[in-house]
């Protein structure tokens, strides 16, 4: 059965990096799989939109769109997207239904450390604007299924909570 695996976290958090781990192990097991990148999402789908709340709003529920189509399909929906905004994550996650939601917990600080597509360095010499976490706020979960703390954890470790999860969800399904 299709699964939304929602990662959200500041940029550089490590949301794609997880997302891309998981992919080949969760093929390995015969599960169908789709990572959905925000920054893809944005590039293509939504490159119309800006940072607006507004914006930033529309371009989670044209992901959250695609998402759910893909789960009907029976298709684990990896999602990477910062995702900035709880109402908005809740939204999507009421309309998808089978959802589970992975808060990939850095510290800002860690974020832009690692930054790996310089926003932070841009945004701190100001010729960035609305990034999240600096100009832009970032609403962490207030009760995720499961945090990934990728400050602490390797990769390795942050995998290995998801892909059980994973399979918790999907085990008990079959039960039911």
């Amino acid at each position: 059965m299709g699964l939304a695996v929602w990662f959200t976290g500041l940029s550089g958090a490590g949301k794609t990096t997880l997302c891309r781990a998981l992919e080949p192990e969760l093929r390995s097991i015969g599960y169908p799989v789709q990572i959905l990148d925000g920054d893809e999402i944005r590039q293509h789908l939504s490159r119309d939109l800006g940072f607006s709340k507004a914006d930033r709003d529309e371009n989670v529920r044209r992901i959250g769109f695609v998402t759910e189509m893909l789960v009907r399909q029976n298709v684990i929906v990896l999602v990477a997207a910062i995702s900035p905004y709880r109402e908005t994550r809740l939204e999507v996650r009421e309309r998808i239904g089978s959802f589970l939601e992975v808060y990939v917990n850095a510290s800002l600080a860690t974020c832009i450390e690692r930054d790996p597509k310089r926003l932070y360095a841009r945004a701190l010499l100001g010729e960035l604007r609305y990034v999240t976490g600096i100009e832009d706020p970032y609403e962490p979960p207030l009760q995720p299924d499961l945090e990934c703390n990728t400050d602490e954890e390797s990769c390795e470790e942050s995998k290995s909570k998801v892909l059980a999860a994973i399979r918790h969800v999907q085990q008990g399904r079959c039960f039911t």
